[in-house]
């Protein structure tokens, strides 16, 4: 997840995300993100190429062979929710993302708890992000002849490289090191799409080299499967779409925000869902619907890579998972930067500046120390895992996957939340009427996924208990200390993106209360 801060002197970018440092007294971001470059900023984000060679196996171990109807059924769940953030950052903008969105549209405690439940998300990306580094890079070493049978604790050591280097790079960006990571991506989804062509071809032409064929049995569940597995499954689909709402980040620095950023959380979301269900139901296919193929399926440590050594060739798949190291090596750097600046901007907000964690480089313009305790949190996390529980890399995996998407499931509840509250029941309605269905859509998905994925008396509780403890951190202190909320909302309210926007002349008025949380009637563009 990379987004990108452009200097005011020229158009060198450094490796930023979700929020960038409050503008200042004689610190005026420059307004010249492109289109292009907002839209880059949520492809960096989502990390496509490594998302779908490493996350739908986690889909087809719940719910089987139908694990491209879960991303199928996330994407239409994820582009109800860019629906609401698409509408809100119409009408306002702020560097911290849903803690200034959903601040201004619900209040600024909630605002705090939705940042914070989106740091979370991005911390354990970070760890998630990193592990996928040390699995991958074990896989093509052992494949190269480089490292036969790696040792269990090879995968932790190239995960501590991962975390150490994307903490220096958050605090020491190098020059164009976002725009290579871009061009990587790029190429590497290129070779993955190339490699699912050839793969449809052959199941086509009946010369799969397991005898395969094309089956659209994909999109169907296995007769006995229940709705829980397969909602465990949609959970591992919203997961590949982390980022989507990273291009919210950019309103500070995009050119006519207002237009330019809804269009790219939207567009974005179509794109890299549409290339997400199209992978996975060619995956499916590749490895086969039988239990066995769907077993080994579930097994690869690398999708697309190990897909196109059977199909085209052994050099085409290692190819494919040294981008796919890539990709997912600055997922992990994009994390832990987008978790840091959110860090940053609460405690910025929070301290008026004078936290440690609200600490800037005078040289290189990154807070320093938000990224350095990330860094540091993440290693202690690894540690843990390592030395204190011995657990297997694809264990860590998958736990920091499950925790990471169940908070950022919390974090689109809310936004749809500010979205549903700004956009029809807090002064004139801002849209047609019934455009109400979406975000509600949008809601019930979200509250039925995370409940099917809480309720199973079979399912393990660690990871929501982890979810809900990191959220309680946030939630206890704003509503024990009332002072601090409300200087929190005063910084949300006083920032420029929160100006009022003229009213469209097709408005029409509602019901309710005339003005928003931040005191100010939100208009329609």
């Amino acid at each position: 997840m990379s987004t990108q801060q452009f200097d005011v002197a020229d158009e060198s970018c450094s490796a930023t995300t979700e929020s960038s440092p409050p503008e200042q007294a004689g610190q005026k971001l420059a307004r010249n993100l492109k289109l292009w470059q907002v839209v880059a900023i949520s492809i960096g984000v989502m990390a496509p190429s490594f998302a779908i060679t490493s996350q739908p196996q986690f889909a087809a171990a719940s719910v089987g062979r139908a694990a491209p109807l879960s991303y199928l059924l996330a994407l239409v769940g994820v582009l109800t929710v860019a629906y609401g953030l698409g509408r809100l950052s119409q009408r306002m903008h702020h560097p911290g993302a849903v803690y200034g969105l959903v601040g201004a549209s619900v209040g600024p405690r909630t605002g705090v708890v939705a940042a914070w439940a989106l740091a979370g998300t991005y911390f354990f990306l970070v760890l998630l992000c990193s592990m996928a580094v040390g699995i991958f890079g074990c896989d093509l070493l052992e494949n190269l002849g480089v490292w036969h049978d790696p040792p269990s604790w090879a995968a932790y050591l190239l995960a501590v490289v991962t975390v150490g280097l994307s903490t220096w790079l958050g605090i020491v960006p190098a020059r164009r090191g976002t725009s290579i990571v871009i061009v990587c991506e790029a190429i590497t989804a290129l070779l993955i799409t190339l490699a699912a062509v050839i793969v449809l071809v052959r199941l086509a032409s009946g010369t799969a080299p397991t005898g395969n064929h094309i089956d659209f049995h994909v999109f169907v569940p296995e007769p006995g499967s229940s709705p829980s597995a397969l909602f465990v499954g949609i959970v591992m689909g919203f997961l590949s779409f982390a980022g989507f709402e990273a291009a919210a980040v950019a309103g500070a620095e995009a050119e006519n925000p207002r237009k330019n950023i809804p269009r790219a959380i939207v567009g974005t979301t179509v794109v890299i869902g549409l290339f997400y269900v199209f992978i996975a139901a060619t995956a499916m296919m590749g490895f086969g619907t039988s239990p066995g193929g769907v077993d080994k399926f579930t097994k690869s440590p690398s999708l697309m890579g190990d897909l196109g050594t059977s199909y085209v060739g052994h050099g085409f798949g290692n190819l494919i998972t040294v981008g796919t190291i890539i990709s997912a090596a600055s997922c992990a750097l994009a994390c832990a930067v987008g978790a840091a600046r959110i860090i940053y901007t609460l405690a910025f907000d929070a301290t008026e500046g004078k936290s440690a964690l609200a600490s800037v480089s005078t040289k290189y313009a990154t807070p320093w120390g938000a990224t350095a305790a990330v860094g540091v949190t993440a290693l202690a996390a690894l540690a843990l895992f390592g030395w204190g529980m011995h657990a297997d890399a694809q264990n860590v995996f998958d736990w920091t996957a499950t925790i990471g998407t169940l908070l950022l499931l919390v974090v689109y509840l809310l936004a749809t939340v500010g979205a549903l509250r700004v956009l029809f029941f807090n002064g004139p309605l801002l849209v047609r009427r019934w455009e109400i269905v979406i975000p509600l859509m949008a809601m019930a998905i979200l509250v039925f996924t995370l409940y099917k994925n809480i309720h199973p008396t079979d399912t393990p509780i660690g990871e929501p208990i982890t979810a809900v403890i990191w959220i309680l951190l946030a939630a206890l202190p704003v509503l024990i200390m009332p002072a601090a909320a409300r200087k929190l909302g005063k910084a949300i309210r006083d920032h420029d993106g929160m100006r009022v926007v003229p009213t469209a002349k097709h408005a029409a008025p509602a019901t309710g209360a005339a003005s928003s949380s931040n005191g100010e009637a939100f208009q329609a563009v």
